[in-house]
């Protein structure tokens, strides 16, 4: 049985993915040798899949899954969830802004809670290199209404480190339905509404220039994102499917691409 199984969502990570794998595998071969990591291309255009394909030759734990059409970060770790052997389940960015060790540090407080999550605004983490100032009053202001809509009391529900143990996962897989900047809050709700124990831990991590990353884009759609999660556990829900049947001219994410 595979005690650890660590997913890495990647979209067009050529000139990442090197870096992070070489790290991770090194540091998880001397801490825990039974472990796999399994990387999810999400419609990749570069060299990722070529990279990969030579990692997984040398290295047996390192695994890939290859979609060609886009089906979002979250798409992309539900799919390794499906994979996933590992008694504990986790997810991790592919630029490396949490470092192997601090991933492990997951591993070793998550005890008897059914999950864990990294924590940037927690008191004790250290930021090597901090986020733009725009995006630090983004991301305060994103979480002060995740906590109003989901009653969701973590200082960070988008620091893209997470563990969870097996059952929980399997459990939830099939709520899982939103792959992006809401996937988290519906991936925490979720497990929140089954009675899931997860605690919040400190971290170490660093901001890492986003080459995917728009926030003007980003602003909006992460709003609707919540606003559509929150609709779909509520009464209103047929709101979304009257949405949904539009056409897609009329749909407002059409106007934000």
């Amino acid at each position: 049985m595979v005690r650890l199984s660590i997913i890495i969502p990647a979209y067009n990570e050529e000139k990442r993915i090197t870096r992070t794998l070489d790290n991770y595998a090194k540091f998880f071969l001397k801490k825990i040798r039974d472990f796999e990591i399994i990387v999810v291309l999400n419609g990749c255009k570069d060299n990722t899949l070529g990279i990969l394909k030579k990692f997984s030759k040398k290295n047996k734990m390192i695994k890939y899954l290859n979609f060609k059409q886009a089906i979002g970060k979250g798409g992309a770790i539900v799919e390794g969830f499906k994979k996933a052997r590992g008694n504990l389940i986790g997810f991790v960015d592919a630029d490396m802004a949490t470092p192997p060790k601090a991933f492990y540090n997951l591993i070793k407080n998550i005890n008897n809670y059914d999950g864990i999550i990294a924590s940037r605004w927690m008191r004790g983490s250290k930021i090597n290199i901090k986020q733009p100032l725009l995006k630090r009053i983004g991301s305060r202001g994103f979480n002060i209404l995740v906590r109003l809509l989901f009653n969701l009391k973590f200082k960070d529900t988008q620091c893209g480190a997470k563990l969870f143990k097996k059952y929980l996962i399997k459990d939830i897989l099939k709520y899982l339905k939103l792959t992006r900047w809401a996937f988290d809050i519906n991936l925490l709700y979720s497990a929140k509404r089954k009675g899931y124990n997860i605690i919040e831990t400190s971290t170490e991590w660093n901001a890492v220039k986003a080459s995917h990353f728009n926030l003007v884009k980003a602003i909006p759609e992460m709003f609707l994102g919540i606003v559509r999660l929150r609709l779909i556990y509520s009464k209103f829900r047929f709101i979304i499917k009257i949405y949904d049947e539009l056409p897609e001219s009329l749909k407002i994410h059409h106007r934000l691409r």
